[in-house]
């Protein structure tokens, strides 16, 4: 898609200082729910739960995931009506703190469900006006460097996790406070101190889209011509995170198949190694595409990159080149999924539903929660590994023939 000039090219540039603060929010927001449903949640259902806390948190997930859609969209639809983002972030940090904190009260399913869905709700409630925050805030030529930015949020939500549940620092419940104080700690200061540059070009409406219809009463794929690169943007990124989500579940079970010896440690060492590896990798290629004015090349490289890594899983004989394969599909892809984010931006073609249609983006990180368990049970007993890692590598390989033949944007 070509920008309009007025989006498009501009020499006003972001100032660092923000950048830095919304870095540190933007970590804070991964921090926010990484270390809770990937080690807090999992330790207090099988404490409360017992031998049931396994179907516990399969409920969590699936009305976890229809939460979190449903609140990515309307928050995103309201920070737009109300014409303003910051607002929204501090109401939604103060609340998803308050019940983070109040799930050491969760005795019960029903109680635990209701408050995880209420969680989740109150958590997009910061995530998605954030995140449009950046869409007013930092132009197109910021956009790469954006996406490096974005890059540091896993990894953060990683090693906030690993802090927390040091041994002897805190019992179950402090780690919930520790970790609702922490976030504070990271998301406040945008709210509070985050002054960006006005971006009027950023807010002004592209074009093409000035004789179109009000954009409240159009589904996002019919908004002008601009409809079938979003599409293919959103298509895009739902195919790799397909592939991300099912390796993420069930990488340990593989790698165990291939060498018994594989523990959960080793495991968690190799994804915390692709989330460090990323960092670095999606900052320099973030930088290249904003001094070369070419933000699909990256995205295109990286989804190709992750082709193979995949490939190489599904034939691997030994540990080792099934290992090797999964740093190379694990870090192309979170190279991708940073990028895109950042990128994301810069299709969107009508400032005023930025974040409804950002609400719409981010389903393509829920919906494979969704789509992920049924694929596998319907592959790996019938066919194995293998057949899995070709079909999700054919769905990286189609992610990356969508972004190779868009339009140049």
């Amino acid at each position: 898609m070509t920008s309009s000039p007025s989006r498009g090219s501009t020499s006003r540039l972001q100032t660092h200082r923000f950048l830095m603060l919304y870095a540190l929010a933007a970590a804070g927001g991964s921090a926010a729910y990484a270390p809770f449903l990937s080690l807090l949640l999992p330790m207090r259902a099988t404490q409360t739960f017992g031998e049931n806390g396994i179907e516990v948190l399969s409920y969590t997930a699936f009305v976890g995931a229809l939460a979190a859609s449903a609140g990515s969209i309307a928050f995103g639809w309201a920070s737009d009506k109300s014409g303003h983002r910051r607002g929204w972030v501090l109401a939604g940090v103060l609340l998803s703190s308050l019940l983070l904190v109040a799930m050491r009260f969760a005795v019960t399913v029903p109680m635990l469900l209701a408050l995880i869905v209420a969680w989740q709700i109150a958590l997009n409630m910061m995530l998605c006006p954030l995140l449009a925050w950046a869409g007013d805030s930092i132009p197109d030529t910021q956009k790469g460097t954006l996406g490096g930015v974005l890059s540091l949020a896993p990894a953060m939500g990683a090693l906030i996790g690993a802090l927390i549940t040091i041994p002897g620092l805190a019992d179950p419940d402090a780690r919930l406070i520790l970790n609702a104080g922490i976030v504070l700690a990271m998301v406040l200061p945008i709210v509070i101190f985050g002054k960006p540059v006005p971006m009027p070009q950023l807010m002004a409406p592209s074009a093409p889209s000035d004789a179109l219809p009000p954009a409240e009463a159009m589904p996002i794929e019919h908004i002008g011509g601009q409809g079938r690169q979003v599409a293919r943007m959103w298509l895009a990124r739902l195919l790799i995170q397909i592939a991300e989500a099912a390796l993420f579940a069930f990488l340990l079970i593989w790698l165990r198949i291939l060498d018994g010896r594989v523990t959960d440690n080793d495991t968690a060492r190799i994804f915390t190694g692709v989330l460090l590896v990323c960092v670095p990798l999606a900052f320099l290629a973030g930088r290249w595409s904003d001094r070369t004015g070419r933000p699909r090349v990256p995205l295109t490289v990286t989804a190709g990159a992750a082709t193979i890594g995949l490939l190489v899983m599904a034939a691997a004989p030994n540990v080792s080149i099934g290992i090797a394969g999964y740093l190379i599909f694990g870090v192309l892809a979170g190279v991708f999924l940073a990028l895109h984010s950042s990128q994301t931006l810069r299709v969107l073609p009508r400032p005023g539903t930025r974040g409804r249609d950002l609400g719409i983006f981010n389903l393509t990180n829920t919906v494979p929660s969704l789509i992920m368990p049924w694929l596998v049970l319907a592959i790996i007993p019938n066919f194995g590994f293998s057949a899995l890692f070709l079909l999700l590598a054919g769905f990286a390989g189609l992610a990356c023939v969508l972004l190779a033949t868009m339009k140049r944007f």
